[in-house]
């Protein structure tokens, strides 16, 4: 299936929720923060939690960021996905 984006159902600027899934460490923090800061510079940090799975091998950052269009998003999964330390972005 193709996608029109100009049938999307998104309208920029909006609110876009992103999730990265990895273990536990102040480095995968570190990296994850840095790459949504490269995309997202006024990224506002009361808009990220963390959430530790029950037997803690695996940490969730969520973020909700103001995306000002789909090329931003594009290129900030991306680069999410390419760091070895996230195992998985929604």
């Amino acid at each position: 299936m193709v996608v029109d984006p100009d049938n999307s159902p998104l309208k920029f600027p909006t609110d876009y929720p992103i999730k990265v899934l990895g273990r536990p460490s102040d480095e995968f923090r570190a990296r994850v923060h840095a790459i949504m800061l490269k995309h997202a510079p006024d990224l506002d940090r009361s808009r990220m939690t963390e959430r530790m799975s029950e037997q803690g091998n695996f940490l969730s950052i969520s973020y909700i960021i103001v995306a000002q269009s789909r090329e931003q998003v594009t290129a900030l999964a991306t680069d999410l996905a390419a760091c070895e330390l996230a195992l998985m972005v929604i």
